[in-house]
């Protein structure tokens, strides 16, 4: 609930081809990417990692969840961008999310109006998967839809939400992708 992107950048999350997706392999490598999102703080971080060590089987049990999450919010993005009807199963396990991060808001008093803050956050090993989920259907239900992209890079698979004044974003990084096929580009000019 707290934490929406902020304006002017665009938004890129990965889910498609294999080379640049996010590799997580276990809970570990889904806090340290909760923790570069800013989604974790790096105590609660380091909380949480002393707390999966003890309840690995549920830690395991977030990771999956957090991969099929992933997945379906791709999918769902996927769709839109391709004007097709998101999969209802896809739709569903989003919905199942939402359910279990709405379970864990409340109203409270912050500074002089009223904000969402988090319930019960000092043991859940699934606390990111709140925040994605809650994110992803914020995202969904108010952004202009017309700006999500996909990246066109052969290597890629980000998709990404242009947020660009002028709505003309075509790479979903710059420094990554576009110099790379700038590069594809002038190669081939210089060998024909």
């Amino acid at each position: 609930m707290e934490s929406r992107s902020g304006g002017g950048e665009e938004r890129p999350f990965r889910g498609g081809r294999a080379s640049r997706q996010a590799k997580l392999s276990d809970y570990f490598d889904l806090l340290a990417w909760s923790l570069r999102t800013e989604l974790l703080g790096a105590n609660e971080a380091q909380a949480l990692a002393r707390e999966a060590g003890r309840r690995e089987k549920e830690a395991a049990a977030t990771l999956r969840r957090a991969v099929a999450l992933r997945g379906a919010i791709y999918r769902i993005c996927a769709a839109v961008i391709h004007g097709a009807r998101p999969r209802a199963s896809d739709l569903d396990l989003l919905n199942q999310e939402l359910n279990v991060a709405h379970g864990r808001v409340r109203l409270a008093v912050g500074g002089d109006k009223l904000v969402w803050e988090w319930t019960d956050t000092k043991n859940a090993l699934d606390r990111m998967l709140w925040h994605i989920a809650d994110s992803a259907a914020e995202m969904l239900t108010t952004d202009d839809l017309t700006r999500l992209r996909g990246c066109p890079a052969e290597d890629c698979g980000w998709l990404f939400l242009d947020v660009s004044k002028n709505s003309r974003r075509h790479w979903c990084d710059m420094q990554t992708c576009g110099n790379l096929a700038k590069v594809r580009r002038f190669r081939q000019r210089q060998s024909s």
